[in-house]
């Protein structure tokens, strides 16, 4: 099978090895594993984790948080801003809500939720809480963006709202929903790495982050950031395969 190299793919392989370059340079600078580590011992810290006992309770710990949080933001977010979008009213009460939890620091969730909540729901629950308000907001503006004759007509018919719903708002919708749940989980798989940095649980990505910056263990914690960057390039493409079988299929539906 014939593989080709696009101007763009160069392009991007050459942004790679100029960052690795520029790392390199910076590591023989500062010459000082303590401050800048050189890619090449990175890179054997980056591999001694993957056999390290308990990586995979680690990683995989944070991977389900990742997705519980990810699943109630997803389902309360579509959910709500389907009915703020068909009813004027629980849009005018919802919106205040949705900004103040957008303007709120993630910091000042994250310490709340530590008096509230044990280490190991907290980084959930910010998960949570930074989700939802993206989801819900672009659902409401996909719901917004429906054609309103349309809707009128359906309902001069006597069409059933379940049915205008199904056949009118999801196609349209659609697109937004996967807009917002990508950004979404790029914002809130951040927020649980430090959720899990500040609530210290047992098991997760951002307590061993936390113990690589105590014991001054730069290349882990460089590491593990990688390992993060991984997981969340890996649900990005994952989430795009889905959106698009997704919105072939409400296409034929359509």
């Amino acid at each position: 099978m014939k593989i080709s190299i696009t101007r763009n793919n160069w392009i991007s392989i050459a942004s790679v090895v100029i960052f690795l370059v520029l790392w390199k340079l910076l590591s023989l600078h500062f010459h000082s594993e303590f401050i800048v580590p050189s890619p090449e011992k990175t890179f054997k810290a980056l591999c001694h984790l993957f056999v390290e006992k308990g990586f995979l309770s680690v990683v995989g710990t944070t991977v389900l948080r990742g997705v519980i949080g990810f699943a109630v933001a997803a389902i309360f977010g579509i959910a709500a801003g389907i009915i703020a979008g068909l009813y004027s009213g629980f849009n005018a009460y919802i919106t205040p809500i949705l900004v103040t939890i957008r303007s709120i620091p993630v910091i000042a969730i994250t310490l709340l939720a530590l008096i509230w909540f044990n280490p190991y729901s907290v980084p959930v629950f910010i998960g949570i809480l930074t989700m939802f308000p993206m989801v819900c907001t672009n659902v409401i503006s996909g719901m917004n963006s429906v054609d309103k004759s349309l809707v009128q007509m359906a309902e001069f018919y006597k069409v059933g709202k379940k049915r205008i719903i199904k056949e009118l708002y999801i196609p349209a919708i659609a697109p937004f929903i996967f807009s917002g749940i990508s950004n979404a989980f790029g914002i809130g798989w951040r927020a649980i790495i430090v959720g899990e940095v500040l609530g210290q649980p047992k098991y997760g990505i951002g307590t061993n982050m936390q113990t690589a910056q105590i014991f001054l263990n730069v290349d882990v914690l460089i590491a593990w950031t990688c390992i993060a960057v991984l997981l969340s390039y890996f649900f990005e493409i994952l989430i795009k395969n889905i959106e698009r079988h997704a919105l072939k299929w409400t296409r034929v539906r359509s």
